[in-house]
């Protein structure tokens, strides 16, 4: 975490008034106080990046303050707006939670390091500097008490959703003050903030787009072929041309040389920087969010079972941004396990 503080001067730079000083001093002691509270909230979601590939050491952005002190001697103070974003966005993170898993049971709420999974995902979710909140929107009361246990907010949502989105609508509804509402899968627990980050900046700065999303550099052959892993194609400006649960695109040439596509892509491991997976984070434009969960679901959303796909049937454009760190969905026990010994490694140890 850092704070950081610009003293101009327009007048003599070699004199600095008693009362200036005073006045910075007393500035600097009140906000050591709030820098502490921060770091011990969400120390929990520091990692090192040099001991796990995975994970990076999140940076948190309290609001800084620019002291300028011109020569008139009046005293003004300032956000640092760390971004090209427009300041005045308001973004809120939630963060759709069912008990019901098939199977894992219960998966929000899964210990990992002492603590439920889904509050590791509200402390990376609230580190994101352009994260104005954070709340989980569940169907279970068990999920809510222990959100709102931890000291974080939580809803109640109905039971009945088809598809988180149709969750994350209902909750931002009510969230008649926010423009951005970011979906942040709650079986993510390793999500860096910094991706968080990222996908509201790239909503903002692209007034075209209706929804960013991201995804990832695909490195093992598996992901290609898995009808589980959903791969998307761009545009050269980073517009979705399409998802899918097949391979896209497909190397038509490579796998007649090699006779299928699984023998193509192990005598030909080059080809693999042609596919990204798609990674599920979301960043809507709150009005066209509430829109999108009111149509009804498309012929291709059907056939592939990707609700995105209603999106871009309509003409909507998505914008898509690779990640620079990749994050670990908690779908299985091996994931589950994978997740728990990464963050024990990271911990530090007394």
């Amino acid at each position: 975490m850092r704070l950081s503080y610009r003293l101009n001067f327009y007048g003599n730079e070699q004199q600095e008034r008693p009362d200036l000083l005073a006045a910075k001093g007393g500035m600097v002691a009140r906000t050591r106080g709030a820098v502490k509270q921060g770091q011990e909230r969400r120390a929990a979601a520091m990692w090192d990046d040099r001991r796990i590939v995975q994970l990076e050491q999140l940076r948190l952005h309290p609001s800084s303050l620019s002291i300028d002190t011109r020569s008139r001697g009046e005293l003004s103070c300032c956000p640092v707006n760390h971004t090209a974003s427009d300041p005045r966005a308001k973004s809120v993170a939630i963060i759709p939670a069912r008990y019901a898993s098939t199977r894992l049971p219960g998966k929000p709420l899964l210990d990992i390091a002492g603590r439920p999974m889904i509050i590791h995902v509200v402390e990376r979710a609230l580190s994101a500097r352009n994260v104005a909140r954070a709340l989980v929107a569940t169907d279970d009361r068990r999920v809510l008490e222990a959100v709102r246990g931890a000291g974080f907010e939580a809803l109640m949502t109905r039971g009945d959703h088809a598809s988180g989105s149709d969750r994350l609508a209902e909750a931002a509804a009510a969230l008649e003050d926010a423009d951005v509402i970011v979906n942040v899968q709650g079986d993510e627990p390793l999500i860096s903030p910094l991706t968080i980050e990222r996908a509201i900046d790239e909503l903002i700065n692209d007034r075209e787009a209706q929804v960013v999303t991201s995804c990832e550099a695909i490195t093992d052959a598996a992901d290609v072929l898995s009808a589980d892993v959903v791969k998307v194609v761009s545009d050269s400006r980073g517009r979705a041309l399409y998802f899918s649960r097949s391979p896209v695109p497909f190397p038509r040439d490579a796998v007649r040389r090699h006779g299928t596509l699984e023998a193509a892509l192990r005598n030909e491991p080059g080809l693999l920087s042609l596919f990204r997976k798609h990674t599920g984070l979301y960043a809507y434009r709150r009005g066209f969010l509430l829109k999108y969960a009111g149509w009804p679901r498309s012929a291709l959303e059907n056939a592939e079972a990707l609700e995105q796909l209603r999106a871009l049937e309509r003409g909507a454009t998505i914008r898509v941004f690779e990640t620079d760190t990749p994050s670990i969905g908690v779908d299985t026990i091996a994931d589950l396990e994978r997740v728990r010994a990464l963050i024990f490694e990271a911990e530090p140890k007394s």
